[in-house]
């Protein structure tokens, strides 16, 4: 049986024919196989590259590939931490021996105390009531008639306070009937205290009314009782309304600007009453207030009223003017 590498020695296109291939220098080159065999003793099939005498003469550069498996050692999956064994109890650690001085602790990370919150209230049907909020009005005309703040104040001073009850405070009813404020039957004198200020003996008390259990001050009064005889008279503020006017004459005091503010209203003309409008300090310190007093003798006092409660800013402010209206009586006297 032939096969296509059995050729006959007659082809035309290899004259040497057997002879010349089995010669004894003819070689089968190196990249078609080993010379004892067609295919190399490895049989048919098999890659020169793994044959046992290792020639790679035939292969191109780069031609291998690198293994399958490189020759690195394996790495083993990591074990899970174990947690770390808690230490034996041992004895608390002692605090240290030094501190830090009081004045230089610091206090930022002490929080503030929480002030208490009032408990809430209860609506019509059940519900929690939110606790009203003062509106703006409120707010800028809130009322300043704490009586125990002005009779601390007075204490502070050497003043003395009263009910309104004591046998002293009896001459009050008359003033409280006659002042330009037109009190009813039921406004008595309240919260009195007496005392000393601008060289006077002053009293200064509430014209108050009850109201259920409360009782509510309406005007603040400040009198300062004069020797001898003192005309009745009315000082007041040109814009504020007047009653039980009737037989009172006005007496001018020749500066229009103050008789544009202010009016003077007596029963009788005569120098001691115009001595209060002529005088010059009586009238800069009238034109430099606000035009909210009155003024008027009454009961053997000069007194000074204005609307509200007392305060004590209220009675610096009329001990002022009553020293001034005082002074201008008894000099023209």
């Amino acid at each position: 049986m032939s096969s296509p590498r059995d050729r006959d020695p007659d082809d035309a296109g290899d004259p040497a024919g057997d002879a010349g291939r089995d010669g004894p220098d003819w070689q089968e080159p190196a990249h078609l196989g080993r010379p004892d065999g067609p295919d190399g003793p490895d049989g048919p099939g098999t890659d020169p590259a793994d044959r046992s005498d290792g020639s790679t003469a035939w292969q191109p550069p780069g031609w291998d590939l690198p293994a399958v498996e490189p020759d690195r050692p394996r790495t083993a999956p990591p074990e899970p931490a174990q947690p770390a064994p808690e230490p034996p109890p041992g004895p608390a650690p002692e605090p240290p021996s030094w501190h830090a001085p009081a004045a230089e602790q610091r206090q930022d990370d002490v929080p503030p105390p929480v002030p208490e919150q009032p408990p809430a209230r209860r609506g019509l049907f059940g519900g929690m009531r939110r606790p009203r909020r003062p509106s703006e009005f409120q707010e800028v005309f809130r009322r300043e008639d704490d009586p125990v703040g002005v009779q601390a104040w007075g204490l502070s001073h050497g003043w003395v306070p009263s009910d309104g009850s004591a046998p002293e405070d009896a001459p009050l009813a008359d003033l409280v009937r006659s002042a330009p404020v037109r009190p009813s039957k039921d406004h008595r004198p309240g919260n009195v205290i007496r005392g000393r200020g601008m060289g006077l003996d002053l009293v200064a008390f509430d014209v108050v009314y009850a109201s259920g259990r409360m009782v509510v001050p309406q005007w603040a009064v400040t009198a300062a009782p004069v020797l001898g005889d003192v005309p009745a008279f009315r000082l007041s503020p040109a814009r504020l309304w007047k009653h039980g006017t009737g037989g009172l004459v006005q007496i001018p005091s020749g500066d229009p600007e103050f008789d544009t503010r202010w009016v003077l209203l007596t029963a009788a003309d005569g120098p001691q009453v115009r001595r209060l409008v002529e005088d010059p300090v009586v009238r800069q310190l009238l034109l430099g207030t606000d035009d909210g007093d009155e003024l008027w003798s009454a009961a053997g006092f000069v007194a000074a009223v204005r609307p509200d409660g007392h305060r004590p800013q209220l009675v610096e402010h009329h001990a002022r003017l009553l020293a001034v209206v005082v002074g201008a009586l008894a000099t023209a006297g």
